[in-house]
């Protein structure tokens, strides 16, 4: 009786779709798989199917089926959609930020910042559809008028992690409608829900069919669409491994890819920064999102003279953190993302005492009683003493774990920042001007931030990191207009006869 009533009470979890030429379908596999709560794994966020290349096929049909008529839509007009798109996303924010904490485990408010960043990125990138300039330059030839063009690329391949459900998706999706491409998405498989939100307030903003799709699953449906001989770009957020295999397959079929993947980075803290300051940066930095961002501030490069009271104050506020369900409005600290990642970090946790044999400040554990027996917590770790060279000091975590390394010099600390295989973000706490604008000269990452944590981008600005961090293409700002479009030059000769440049003669 007791077994009947428990499955009587059982909550049954939703089941959500595939999205494929403007219908919300199964998967041709009929498998399915389930996205859990990380916080709470009995908490089942719903089923969703898992696709296979067959799905895959389809889905670039669509696309392919409807580039024309898209590509024809004029862009002021593909940008008015957009911004319905907007306004139904602001909308429904309060709802989506609790689903993606429910299925990410972030804490509301990062999971409402991730909303914003994707109606930001809207209304922005709506913004363009009126714009996407081009250029007129002089001719060389009288009687001859030169310019160029920005022109779609075609059908676009997006495969998505787990850390940005939301805003990740629209920095891709919005910029490649803009520029009148079709698109097929991967969904991130820990955290599906937040991209079928997406999809789901495209399909109500009035996207004609076939422009977006969606396929739900795991690595199979990825390499499916990595490559399919259709998709002539590939937009992909993860792994420096994974980015590199990427790579590698659309080089052989000539695609564009674009590859947004790993960071080490780092926030150098001079003896002259406001300690505070910088401790309250750090832990934003370090400990946002439980660490789990291509941005987190993994490495606190510090001053020799302040290092001691600097680890004293961050140590003294990790332990305070709350760790917890994202869903209570009092958690500063939510689960990771798996088991597999969780694994991954406290393996990390390990090396760090024994191998590099660095001083393990605070933290270090798996949380496992009371409320936390269910999730995949780790307590916010501090390693301090740490050498530039541990491997907890050049290998990227993405957990909330963070090492802090002494210097004595600016061009040391410069030095250390420098001296990882990533280059994505950096930081420098300093009330002197020079420093600063010396930092900004010499620190080679794509983002750099003064008196302030190494995340916090802004959608209007370049996002992107050099070495191993990517491939050279940057997301958002204007910038990724350059990713979804390719320029043409056009030449108009009314000169009524040839005219040939760099070989005929002008008369002055």
């Amino acid at each position: 009786m007791a077994k009947a009533k428990e499955a009587k009470t059982k909550k049954k979890s939703a089941t959500y779709y595939n999205y494929i030429g403007g219908e919300w379908v199964k998967s041709a596999s009929g498998a399915w798989f389930d996205n859990v709560n990380p916080a709470d794994t009995t908490d089942v966020v719903g089923r969703f199917p898992k696709s296979n290349e067959e799905d895959v096929n389809r889905a670039v049909d669509a696309a392919k089926s409807a580039a024309t008529r898209w590509r024809r839509t004029p862009a002021p007009k593909r940008a008015e959609i957009l911004f319905r798109l907007g306004e139904i996303l602001r909308e429904n924010k309060d709802e989506f930020t609790r689903q993606m904490t429910r299925e990410m485990g972030k804490v509301m408010k990062e999971a409402g910042g991730d909303v914003q960043e994707a109606i930001d990125c809207t209304y922005y990138t709506a913004g363009e559809g009126r714009r996407l300039h081009g250029f007129t330059t002089p001719a060389e030839m009288p009687n001859k008028f030169a310019m160029c063009v920005r022109q779609p690329v075609g059908v676009c391949g997006l495969i998505t992690p787990f850390n940005f459900p939301m805003a990740i998706p629209s920095w891709k999706l919005i910029p490649a409608l803009v520029c009148g491409n079709t698109v097929v998405i991967k969904s991130g498989e820990d955290v599906p829900l937040s991209t079928i939100n997406l999809v789901k307030s495209c399909e109500e903003a009035g996207i004609p069919k076939g422009v977006v799709n969606v396929v739900n699953g795991f690595g199979d449906a990825g390499a499916a669409l990595v490559n399919h001989k259709d998709v002539r770009l590939i937009s992909f957020t993860g792994s420096t491994d994974t980015g590199r295999i990427i790579a590698e397959k659309c080089a052989a079929d000539n695609k564009i890819v674009s590859l947004e993947m790993g960071g080490k980075n780092a926030i150098i803290v001079m003896d002259d920064a406001d300690v505070d300051n910088a401790v309250e940066g750090s832990l934003w930095g370090a400990f946002g999102t439980s660490g789990q961002r291509c941005t987190a501030s993994s490495r606190l490069v510090v001053h020799k003279k302040v290092y001691k009271k600097f680890c004293e104050k961050l140590v003294e506020r990790v332990k305070k953190l709350r760790v917890g369900n994202g869903l209570d409005p009092k958690t500063e600290v939510g689960p990771v993302i798996n088991q597999k990642q969780m694994e991954k970090i406290l393996g990390y946790i390990e090396i760090g005492k024994n191998e590099d044999k660095a001083t393990l400040a605070c933290g270090g554990n798996r949380l496992t009683k009371g409320a936390f027996k269910n999730g995949y917590f780790i307590e916010p770790t501090v390693f301090t003493d740490v050498d530039r060279n541990h491997r907890v000091g050049q290998e990227e975590i993405f957990g909330p774990v963070t090492s802090v390394i002494p210097f004595s010099t600016l061009d040391e600390a410069i030095d250390i920042v420098n001296d990882v295989k990533y280059g994505l973000s950096s930081a420098i706490y300093t009330q002197d001007v020079n420093r600063a604008f010396f930092a900004m000269q010499e620190l080679y990452t794509g983002i750099c931030y003064i008196n302030s944590a190494t995340i916090g981008a802004e959608v209007h600005l370049p996002f992107g990191g050099t070495k191993g961090t990517g491939n050279g293409h940057r997301e958002a700002g204007t910038q990724v207009l350059d990713i979804f479009s390719e320029w043409k030059a056009i030449y108009v000769d009314y000169s009524g006869k040839l005219q040939k440049a760099q070989i005929d003669e002008v008369e002055i």
